[in-house]
């Protein structure tokens, strides 16, 4: 885990009381649960299409906890809204540790201050299980682009502001943000393109429709290696270990610039501790197996893994960060 990662979740005493976290069932039925469990397919909603990077995290993930613990783990997609639809399901399932969703900072930690009407409240109707990966969001040009440095698309910007065009897949989203943050921090000014989807705006960067494409690691990897786009500047803190020559909007002169993804499985509020505590445990297990390190890794990703108190304290943190950058940069959707 990067320390800048690190540095945004709290320390928390072993034997605390996380709030809002879970119910604590009799010590009989506790122990009932925690034997007997799991004794049916478990299904693990991802609020996305399959694909993308947190599909792709979710399948890596899940693929290793059913092999080592002989678990029937089903992935569901469900995409829409922002990745809001498949947080609400899994917010209003049953507390039986039997549906869980691959949340991320977008839709828990950004869309409680984005959309005013949002179905869930992360903090109240969901119970945090284990954070599984981060990953910085790059910012990517088409190879036959004339821009190779962030210094060079600040000093065209300034000469001909508004005029080159900047695509990220959803408004609200970490990669919307993060180059909202990234203009405000260089004071130019991009002309934004909304995509539904990272297909057909990787499509428009590498014929050179747009100018310039903000997303995850893990969705640009492939394209970066496959010689289909240029990196030109990642938001995260420290540099990646995938893209060792790419520079941080830090290291480019804008000092304290840290954005980036995080993913983290979750459980419907009320769920058990034993529960809980007994998918904390398989999860960390899996993310300590070199093949799902490696994995997440190549992908561009960093793995995490930790007490689900980590992930409740981090929760508590990013959201009114993430929420005051919404502010700022006036983004609201119904």
């Amino acid at each position: 885990m990067r320390f800048s990662m690190r540095s945004r979740i709290s320390a928390v005493n072993a034997g605390a009381v996380l709030l809002g976290l879970v119910v604590t069932a009799c010590p009989a039925a506790s122990a009932f649960a925690q034997s007997n469990y799991p004794s049916k397919p478990i299904r693990l909603i991802v609020p996305f299409p399959p694909g993308g990077g947190t599909d792709m995290i979710a399948r890596a993930v899940a693929q290793k906890i059913a092999e080592q613990n002989k678990w029937n783990v089903v992935i569901d997609n469900r995409p829409g809204a922002g990745g809001n639809l498949g947080v609400d399901a899994a917010a209003k399932a049953a507390p039986d540790g039997y549906t869980l969703v691959m949340g991320q900072t977008s839709n828990l930690a950004i869309n409680p201050t984005l959309y005013p009407k949002l179905p869930y409240k992360p903090l109240t109707d969901l119970a945090p299980v284990a954070l599984v990966s981060s990953s910085p969001i790059v910012m990517v040009a088409s190879v036959n682009s004339p821009f190779k440095s962030f210094a060079e698309v600040v000093a065209a910007a300034k000469k001909a502001p508004d005029s080159f065009t900047l695509g990220y897949s959803g408004n609200g989203t970490v990669a919307h943000l993060a180059g909202e943050m990234a203009e405000n921090a260089a004071g130019i000014q991009l002309r934004h393109v909304p995509y539904k989807g990272a297909a057909q705006a990787l499509t428009d960067v590498m014929s050179g429709q747009v100018a310039f494409y903000m997303s995850s690691i893990p969705t640009l990897l492939g394209h970066v290696r496959n010689g289909k786009v240029r990196p030109i500047v990642i938001t995260s803190a420290e540099r990646s270990g995938q893209l060792p020559d790419t520079p941080t909007l830090a290291e480019s002169g804008y000092k304290n610039f840290d954005a980036i993804s995080w993913f983290g499985i979750l459980a419907p509020a009320g769920t058990s501790a034993p529960i809980i505590q007994k998918l904390n445990q398989a999860i960390n297990q899996a993310l300590k197996q070199p093949d799902v390190a490696e994995k997440l890794r190549s992908e561009g990703g960093d793995v995490l893994g930790g007490s689900p108190e980590q992930f409740a304290q981090l929760l508590r943190n990013e959201i009114p960060r993430w929420g005051q950058i919404v502010k700022k940069s006036g983004a609201s959707l119904d």
